[in-house]
């Protein structure tokens, strides 16, 4: 995917933001991309939460072996599913009653990936946050890393708030406010200069370190 037109507006907008582009290199925002359709990702969302990426991975994936016959699974295999099968795999009670929960309502006529992607980002988050487990930032993160959009801010994201700090030399993590001031000179590439943040918090060098 080209990201250039996004790259030079951002470093024309933002000179700080610039500099830890210049350091990062092209954005790889593609290459983090999921699949799947939106079952799986919002399951995969809730299984991730509040815990490590390594513990996730290791529950996600016993859970996807629940249903090794099957390509995905399905809203029906989740119902179907004893809760102490899902214990077995690792996942706890408040997660087990959200993942039966989005199957629920995805039964219950929940849109498509496809009728998502026809709708603007703040009607499919009102559309997604009345299921349990799932709040605006999982889906901000599911905007960006599954529908691509490119101008998602998720003011609440710590990584997003401790590359602000870091970057812009700020007394402490910036407040909502501060994130959405600051997020005023990205438009409408704010997904990009997000995955840059995130990204110059695994970097050495930054305004702070050349003073």
């Amino acid at each position: 995917m080209d990201y250039s037109v996004a790259i030079q507006t951002l470093k024309q907008s933002d000179p700080l933001l610039s500099e830890v582009i210049e350091i990062v290199g092209d954005c790889k925002l593609y290459e983090v991309q999921q699949s799947g359709d939106l079952l799986f990702s919002l399951s995969r969302s809730i299984l991730y939460q509040q815990i490590s990426g390594k513990a996730a991975a290791s529950i996600h994936s016993r859970f996807l072996q629940l249903y090794a016959q099957t390509p995905l699974p399905t809203a029906l295999d989740i119902l179907n599913t004893p809760d102490e099968v899902l214990r077995g795999a690792g996942i706890s009670r408040p997660k087990i009653l959200y993942l039966k929960d989005l199957a629920q309502k995805v039964i219950d006529g929940l849109p498509t990936l496809d009728e998502l992607q026809a709708m603007d980002d703040e009607s499919i988050i009102e559309t997604l946050t009345p299921i349990k487990g799932i709040g605006r930032w999982t889906v901000q993160m599911l905007l960006m890393f599954r529908l691509h959009r490119l101008d998602v801010l998720p003011v609440d994201d710590l990584g997003i708030r401790a590359g602000i700090h870091r970057v812009y030399s700020l007394p402490e993590l910036p407040n909502k406010k501060t994130v959405e001031h600051l997020g005023q000179m990205w438009k409408p590439y704010r997904s990009i200069a997000c995955w840059y943040l995130w990204r110059s918090l695994e970097i050495r060098i930054t305004k702070q370190s050349q003073q």
